[in-house]
């Protein structure tokens, strides 16, 4: 699956580093991993960050971090919400072009009333006015920053990166090896602020290797996303070469895995693939979908687990049907051998698997 989530009632040190190793990251009490996101009708590959604590230049850091510690006093402790933290996180959340969550309460804890991470809270004050506020999770090893924001009167002063830099500061004093900021997403620049901060520390998780890669090396004409795209378009030209009739669409469930109500229940996933639009049960769906972790075209047939009634936002997304996996019928690393099965086998009567 491209995006879990999980439930735990409790979280270890050693846990939370093992889950941010991997791509995991924390959503209210629950700890989640995704790999797609659907931002306004556009889908985008989210690619998860961390940074090397060894090799964060401590002296640039300190530098830039300089100008706001003279005008203003920080206090970093165990996290504990405050009506001045409500108020200024609400303050905050109008002012912003993107949806938020509610309330701070909501953003750390959703509907639980109990925290299984160990956070810290990050204050600054402009005298005696609270004007920035940021939170993080601290695992045996390695952090995850949660959350920054701050009054926009201040926004000149770069506050929110000031947030970053402080609790990066606190996890090199006290010894962690790694930051782990979140998810930025290539095309989509509310998240480059990120990439902004300790660049020559910085790797992410490169999903087709399944490994964490110096960031010089990303290639964002190579991203999940991308590369799913390249090679479905390349199968669909040996499809209608074929004379078979394929439309290629975007996934508008494609998150379902990542609902805590739906955990377990293993629900198709893919963010694109294309529909094979052959005459068959109602219920069944045959489809193609690249898998970038294997590298392999896959060619199955998914039944439907519940129908919508409502019409999709847009004609590229397909949305009539939430789906699950019903049977594997055909893989291999070459479109025009997926396409020749198909043409072959379009009753589905043999199984055979693509080298």
């Amino acid at each position: 699956m491209f995006g879990q989530v999980h439930c735990p009632e409790s979280l270890s040190g050693e846990e939370l580093d093992r889950y941010l190793e991997l791509g995991w990251f924390r959503m209210g009490q629950t700890i989640f991993t995704t790999n797609f996101l659907n931002f306004k009708g556009e889908m985008y590959s989210a690619i998860w960050l961390r940074a090397v604590l060894s090799q964060l230049d401590m002296k640039d850091l300190r530098r830039r971090m300089s100008r706001n510690d003279k005008l203003f006093r920080t206090e970093i402790r165990p996290a504990s919400i405050s009506l001045e933290n409500e108020i200024l996180f609400s303050k905050y959340r109008n002012s912003i072009p993107f949806e938020a969550s509610p309330s701070l309460e909501h953003l750390l804890f959703g509907r639980y009333q109990y925290n299984i991470f160990q956070t810290m809270q990050v204050d600054v004050y402009d005298g005696d006015l609270l004007i920035g506020c940021g939170f993080f999770d601290l695992g045996k090893q390695s952090a995850e920053g949660i959350s920054s924001f701050y009054d926009p009167a201040y926004k000149k002063y770069s506050i929110g990166k000031y947030l970053i830099m402080q609790k990066l500061n606190y996890c090199v004093t006290e010894g962690y090896q790694y930051f782990y900021p979140g998810y930025f997403v290539p095309g989509y620049p509310a998240f480059d602020y990120k990439l902004d901060i300790g660049k020559e520390s910085l790797e992410f998780l490169d999903l087709s290797k399944d490994e964490w890669c110096p960031l010089p090396v990303f290639n964002p004409e190579k991203t999940a996303l991308s590369v799913m795209q390249q090679k479905l378009h390349e199968f669909e030209k040996h499809a209608q070469a074929q004379g078979i009739e394929v439309s290629f669409f975007n996934y508008e469930y494609f998150y379902v895995n990542q609902l805590p109500e739906l955990r377990g229940a293993e629900l198709f996933d893919y963010p694109v693939f294309v529909i094979i639009n052959e005459k068959s049960d109602d219920d069944l769906v045959s489809l193609v979908g690249y898998d970038v972790r294997d590298q392999r075209y896959h060619y199955m047939q998914c039944r439907s687990v519940w129908t919508s009634d409502q019409a999709p936002a847009s004609e590229k997304f397909y949305a009539a049907q939430l789906l699950k996996l019903h049977l594997p019928l055909f893989h291999s690393d070459n479109a025009a051998d997926v396409a020749a099965f198909i043409l072959s086998e379009p009753s589905h009567s043999t199984l055979r698997f693509g080298s």
